[in-house]
């Protein structure tokens, strides 16, 4: 593909999805579109019997082939089972997806009767001591007591994996199988949040647990993407960047240029396809704005910098979430870049902090209005407002906003006030000269309260900042007005943060977090709160 029909691809703006209908399992699948309930324009239609037959027996067929392939037990052969099982889940609607799932989940699970009877069997042997080794040849009853031990373990071991696992294997060493199996978690991770079913979680809990194996560090190759390479890598590239989306071709020519660097993780299983990717600038030092790093200047040369800035991280594949791969990418990336350029010694990220505008709206709305129960009398009534209420605001950031309430800000108190300037769809207070130095020291106080002190299970309460402080990185900075874009101003009010990693402290600080969730910050930082 030139790369002219990648600037036709770029405006029209390529959408991620994988999920593209294959070809069909047999005869049934031609003569019903990939999802039963709608036609191409949306509109409901009205399935006659005969239609409705067909599609059960098509599901019918899919669910028979997936058994066959489970209960193989020779692989030869089994490669045309498994293609036949592909497309013929290709060809399912939504709801038959669902249903084959959760066919998959508890028909071919543990068998939990065998588990019962070998743990009673088991609790019932003299379990070997240390010593038993050298009495073994002397004691042929201690031999045999042993040997059934271990094979009454064994056997235990075994019955604990659910049949499910064989096909989960066979899937992965079959062509194709690691991207199949992508998509079928991702399908996985839809149903469930729409239904939060325990058999189809377990399913999915395992699955994670295999990817996360098979995609360990040692599978994954780390390629250098450049201007040169194939178009059809290129407009991937384009497709799935999720932090800061690429404009037009300049803008991708840019990122891939003097000065900037991309990088992605790519699975021999999944040819020309990274499975995640990041976007490094060379600076001089940290960037507090996205603006310098995507349409400022032009980037200053190469010996000249002294910060490799990490400004973008993207994954490709949805079936891949909560697989930590951007961890051992970082890293890797760090190591090739201080190899290949020694001058560059700040390793550091312009973030985004996506959970900030919904956290604190929230919050301003609670405590505004457990502020006017408490103001009318409403805590005896009430009593858990009393209980769960806080101040937001010091007193001098309340004074400081009710001096700007007026028709568009009006409230009773400041929190009310902060709740309509930040409410608004319009967003005006972010090019306001009045409103936005009497919001600066506000939002950023209360932006380092939210990345150090708001937590979820120990850990930080925003995505991207658990991602990097799991990843052994320390809160450095927070930047006012980093992101002046509409997606900035509604996730963050336009602020974003500065995570460092510094080499000698990477293990100790990834450490500290994980088994306490203490969180690293700079003297900076600490000091608005």
């Amino acid at each position: 593909m030139s790369k002219k029909n990648l600037a036709i691809l770029l405006r029209a703006r390529m959408r991620s999805s994988n999920h593209s209908a294959k070809s069909s399992l047999s005869q049934f699948t031609k003569e019903i579109p990939s999802n039963p309930q709608e036609n191409h324009s949306g509109d409901h239609i009205v399935r006659n019997s005969s239609e409705l037959d067909t599609i059960g027996r098509v599901y019918d067929v899919v669910r028979e082939t997936m058994h066959t392939a489970i209960s193989a037990t020779k692989t030869g052969g089994s490669d045309i089972t498994l293609n036949d099982f592909e497309e013929g889940y290709f060809s399912l609607s939504i709801e038959d997806r669902k249903k084959l799932l959760l066919a998959l989940a508890k028909e071919y699970d543990v068998n939990r009767e065998q588990v019962r009877e070998l743990i009673k069997q088991y609790l019932g042997l003299e379990t070997p001591s240390s010593d038993d080794d050298a009495e073994l040849h002397s004691s042929p009853k201690k031999e045999a007591s042993s040997s059934v031990f271990y094979r009454v373990e064994w056997s235990l071991r075994h019955a604990l994996k659910p049949t499910y696992e064989t096909f989960f294997e066979r899937l992965n060493t079959h062509p194709g199988g690691l991207r199949f199996l992508s998509i079928l978690r991702a399908d996985l991770l839809s149903i469930l949040t729409k239904d939060n079913m325990p058999s189809l979680r377990a399913l999915d809990s395992y699955l994670k647990e295999k990817l996360g194996m098979w995609l360990s560090p040692a599978t994954l190759e780390l390629h250098q993407i450049t201007w040169d390479d194939p178009a059809s890598l290129l407009e991937k590239i384009v497709a799935y960047e999720a932090v800061h989306p690429i404009s037009n071709l300049l803008d991708l020519k840019r990122r891939l240029g003097i000065g900037r660097r991309c990088f992605g993780y790519f699975h021999p299983s999944i040819p020309g396809e990274p499975l995640i990717f990041i976007e490094v600038a060379l600076m001089e030092t940290v960037a507090q704005t996205i603006q310098e790093v995507l349409w400022d200047n032009p980037p200053i040369p190469e010996n000249q910098a002294t910060c490799a800035l990490f400004y973008s991280i993207s994954s490709t594949q949805p079936g891949l979430a909560g697989i930590n791969l951007g961890k051992f990418l970082i890293k890797r990336v760090i190591t090739l870049v201080k190899k290949e350029m020694p001058h560059v010694s700040t390793f550091a990220t312009l973030s985004p902090i996506p959970g900030y505008m919904q956290w604190l709206l929230s919050k301003l709305s609670s405590q505004s209005r457990f502020a006017e129960e408490e103001r009318g009398g409403g805590t005896q009534s009430n009593p858990s407002s009393s209980t769960f209420s806080e101040k937001v605001l010091l007193p001098g950031e309340e004074q400081a906003l009710m001096s700007l309430s007026d028709d568009s800000s009006s409230g009773s108190n400041g929190m009310k006030v902060l709740l309509n300037l930040l409410s608004a769809k319009n967003c005006d207070w972010a090019t306001s000269p009045r409103i936005l130095p009497v919001l600066e020291p506000i939002l950023m106080r209360l932006c380092a309260r939210y990345l150090l002190q708001e937590k979820k299970r120990g850990k930080a309460l925003d995505s991207v900042a658990n991602f990097h402080l799991q990843n052994g990185a320390m809160v450095e900075r927070i930047n006012w007005m980093a992101d002046r874009s509409e997606k900035g101003i509604h996730q963050s009010g336009g602020i974003m943060v500065n995570y460092v990693y510094r080499l000698e402290n990477i293990e100790d600080f990834a450490q500290s977090y994980f088994g306490s969730g203490q969180i690293h910050a700079s003297p900076g930082i600490h000091s608005r709160l």
